[in-house]
């Protein structure tokens, strides 16, 4: 069975981005789903010379054999001031340092919601020219605007959005059992 892992790039326990997540992730077939949270994965600040004297940490390795084991990846992004969650960007900088190339070249949905009208727009936009470099194959994204007014209990309420986002993830699954059965 296929495994994608799902990481929602905020530390927060009411992450909008970890509710997008857990949707996306009922939506999906025939596929395991392991969703990581980051704050299972504490890690001091990334430094040259906090590596230099103490190695990389035991939870980034543990990340590593996570993410190595995937066969795709979707990440849901928050956007703090226009750029990545302090603590996914630490992840990342940590991850690069055992295996600059991430995302493993591994089929990889993007997407960001907020609770205004550009859906972690910009956020996005910076993880699709920067993932690429780090081994991602975005193969699509999605924004949802405006999470309170068209995200609600059970899932997104409106209706084009909805369709968008299907659309978003019928083309990750097809390129992920493409991937899977070769």
């Amino acid at each position: 069975m296929k495994k994608v892992i799902t990481i929602a790039g905020s530390n927060s326990q009411k992450s909008i981005n970890k509710n997008l997540l857990t949707y996306v992730s009922h939506l999906l077939k025939n596929t395991e789903v392991i969703s990581i949270d980051l704050n299972d994965f504490v890690l001091p600040i990334y430094g040259v010379d906090y590596e230099t004297e103490n190695g990389i940490p035991t939870a980034v390795k543990r990340l590593d054999e996570l993410l190595d084991a995937a066969d795709g990846f979707i990440i849901s992004l928050a956007e703090h001031n226009g750029s990545y969650a302090a603590v996914f960007k630490n992840t990342i900088d940590w991850l690069s340092r055992v295996n600059m190339k991430i995302w493993r070249e591994k089929p990889m949905l993007l997407m960001a919601t907020s609770p205004g009208d550009r859906g972690g727009a910009t956020v996005l936009k910076s993880a699709k020219t920067y993932f690429p470099y780090l081994g991602g194959s975005i193969i699509a994204d999605f924004s949802l605007p405006n999470f309170y007014d068209n995200f609600l209990e059970n899932g997104i309420s409106d209706t084009e959005l909805k369709e968008e986002l299907s659309q978003k993830i019928l083309l990750f699954e097809q390129q992920l059992n493409n991937k899977f059965n070769n």
